[in-house]
């Protein structure tokens, strides 16, 4: 961890729980946070695993802090007050913030200031921050990645250093997803303490912790590995990217991930999740590509899907770009597309 954030931040070893990968983590921070009737604001379009996670056996609610595709889904102070808001409207107790950084699905990072306004608010209020760090080494460029713990270093933000717990996971930066290796680091004892008993529940086995530090304990291997996987990560980013604009098909700008947030708002027959949920179904059943609706991860507009290009291979990819392009050019919809242009 300290590796993938520059070693801008020194991490104790005393203030981190073992978990059976990050679901486990997440849902232990809620058991510590929160009770049955509190919420945790989380950012559009955000993980549909968190409505499982964070919620099923908790109690505890997720309110939408709708982000706009008009700023590139940025979080802002408005669209956080008003979730918060929300939350008392619907006698909800927020008890925190919950932050995908990179963003799934999205695959952005968040800069310096947009960590500072959500650590200035939730100061302001006296609620918990969740910081779910777990592509934080898929960053094509390490330096644009920025952790909230970087953050709370500084002066300013001593205060609120008990109210910050990050998550974190081997499975998507070491593509160790089996293995069910993650962990809770934070500074408030008794979220540690707490923490460490119900992680009894779920532990990681010897076998896996032996394995794993052997993996990690290797240096020179570790850091070949982070470098060569952001290198072809960057590398497939771009053949997709690149791809799906020859065929009038954009993505948002990101720098991180597994995947690509993709616009396809101009082939929808109207404005509306209807219609998006149709596009999905037509691209499952006949172009027989599984990509993720946008509406599934909570997004407020239509028309935005998630696609992976890390779990193919090249071929496998470039088979599944050609079959796009033979859809678009046979289902495009001119009128659609001056419509939503002007």
């Amino acid at each position: 961890m300290e590796e993938v954030r520059g070693r801008r931040v020194r991490l104790d070893p005393n203030k981190i729980v073992l978990t059976a990968g990050s679901t486990s983590a997440n849902e232990i921070l809620m058991f510590c946070l929160g009770e049955t009737g509190d919420a945790f604001l989380i950012p559009t379009p955000y993980y549909p695993g968190y409505d499982r996670d964070l919620k099923w056996r908790t109690g505890v609610e997720i309110v939408p802090i709708h982000c706009s595709s008009s700023n590139h889904f940025r979080v802002t102070k408005a669209a956080l007050t008003k979730a918060y808001t929300q939350a008392h409207t619907l006698n909800l107790n927020v008890k925190g913030v919950l932050i995908t950084n990179p963003s799934n699905p999205l695959g952005t990072t968040m800069t310096k200031e947009d960590l500072d306004m959500i650590i200035n608010f939730c100061m302001e209020k006296q609620i918990h921050i969740v910081s779910d760090e777990i592509f934080s080494a898929t960053v094509f460029d390490s330096s644009n990645f920025i952790s909230i713990l970087e953050s709370l270093q500084q002066t300013k933000f001593k205060s609120v250093k008990n109210l910050v717990h990050v998550v974190y996971s081997l499975s998507k930066d070491l593509g160790l997803s089996g293995f069910r290796v993650g962990i809770i680091y934070s500074n408030n004892e008794r979220v540690l303490s707490a923490a460490t008993k119900m992680s009894s529940f779920g532990l990681i086995s010897s076998q896996t912790q032996h394995l794993v530090s052997n993996i990690l304990g290797d240096k020179k291997f570790m850091k070949y590995y982070i470098k060569e996987n952001t290198r072809r990560l960057k590398k497939r980013h771009e053949m997709l990217v690149s791809n799906l604009k020859r065929i009038g098909i954009h993505c948002l700008t990101s720098n991180a991930g597994l995947f690509c947030w993709v616009d396809m708002r101009h082939l929808l027959s109207s404005n509306t999740f209807e219609a998006e949920f149709e596009l999905w179904k037509r691209i499952l059943c006949d172009v027989k590509l599984n990509i993720s609706p946008g509406s599934s991860c909570h997004c407020s507009e239509p028309g935005w899907f998630r696609i992976c290009f890390a779990n193919v291979s090249e071929e496998i990819l470039h088979v599944a770009l050609h079959r796009m392009k033979v859809f678009v050019e046979e289902n495009s919809n001119l009128d659609v597309w001056v419509q939503w242009r002007n």
